[in-house]
């Protein structure tokens, strides 16, 4: 007996090859090409022609549009994707940084920084500023503060929460640019790079230093052999 899961499961995935029972479609090739309407059993010809599967991926329209394409290796690449994505959300923290509204430039900067170093590790980041008695009637002002703010570090992350009253607090979200995952893949990339030009560096002065010994070591080889 088929479960309720494992119907809704055959419900969600698109008809493929015989199972497209419609006269026509409007077919698309593999790369995007749009081929037009074509009756349904040329369509199939044309998929086994290319050792590909017809897959509808637009059932509503009139006709439905079909494509050609490697539908296991379609659904293979589309679960790694789905599957990195989990990751990547499972993996992104939320971090929060306070702002107090009179700030001075130098904390300013200290916690701008801790903001960017959160983005560029692939962390959301949410921001807020904390209102003190008559600063409460003021929340123009940390209105500009946060969007001063999300300009400056524009380059690393995306507003995904606007600025917004929470109490006697503004809250703003940002969202990094990159991924965790591909912020972690840059850091490796550049800690690799790292140790190779320490490593290149300290060749270098090896050589260097050996290149200065040579000389040295002939002179005195010289000298033994006068005295000899």
């Amino acid at each position: 007996m088929t479960s309720h899961l494992e119907k809704e499961q055959h419900i969600s995935e698109p008809r493929i090859n015989d199972r497209i029972r419609v006269p026509e479609v409007r077919l698309v090739g593999p790369n995007g090409e749009q081929v037009g309407i074509v009756a349904i059993r040329k369509a199939l010809d044309l998929a086994r022609e290319a050792d590909l599967d017809l897959v509808e991926v637009a059932p509503q329209a009139k006709p439905p549009v079909a494509k050609l394409m490697d539908y296991g290796k379609f659904k293979y690449e589309s679960a790694q994707k789905a599957r990195e994505a989990r990751k990547n959300q499972a993996n992104m923290a939320l971090k929060e940084i306070r702002f107090r509204l009179k700030i001075d430039e130098h904390d300013y900067e200290t916690k701008k920084g801790h903001v960017t170093r959160f983005l560029a590790g692939g962390d959301k980041v949410k921001v807020m500023i904390m209102f003190r008695g008559r600063e409460q009637s003021r929340p123009e002002m940390g209105m500009r503060l946060l969007n001063k703010l999300a300009e400056e570090i524009s380059d690393l992350g995306t507003v995904e929460s606007s600025p917004r009253v929470d109490g006697r607090n503004m809250v703003m979200v940002i969202a990094p640019v990159k991924s965790k995952a591909d912020a972690k893949a840059e850091q490796r990339q550049a800690s690799g790079q790292a140790k190779g030009s320490r490593a290149e560096v300290k060749s270098r002065r090896e050589r260097q230093a050996q290149a200065k010994a040579e000389p040295a070591a002939r002179e005195g080889a010289g000298d033994a052999e006068a005295e000899a």
